[in-house]
């Protein structure tokens, strides 16, 4: 089931960028990379999900690498903001 919601929608994200190419849109990366890190997220946990461990650990492991992922993007991002600069007044 959910090797069919990836197919679907990979063929959605290339379906959408064919048109936005025919329509002459401006492709944002933000939304590619919003989509293609759904897209693998889902062929991973479909190919997780298919080994032959039980469930319930791999429900576990899941989540525990979901939150170190999350936790780890908020760092790095929060890490390469650039520091304001504060405007002196002369």
């Amino acid at each position: 089931m959910l090797m069919f919601i990836a197919i679907l929608l990979a063929a959605a994200f290339i379906g959408w960028i064919v048109y936005a190419a025919a329509k002459r849109k401006q492709l944002k990366i933000y939304v590619d990379m919003y989509w293609l890190s759904s897209l693998a997220g889902i062929f991973t946990v479909a190919f997780f999900m298919t080994m032959d461990i039980p469930k319930i650990v791999k429900i576990l492991v899941g989540i525990v690498l979901g939150v170190v992922f999350i936790s780890l993007a908020a760092y790095l991002q929060r890490r390469r903001q650039p520091r304001r600069r504060r405007s002196v007044n002369r």
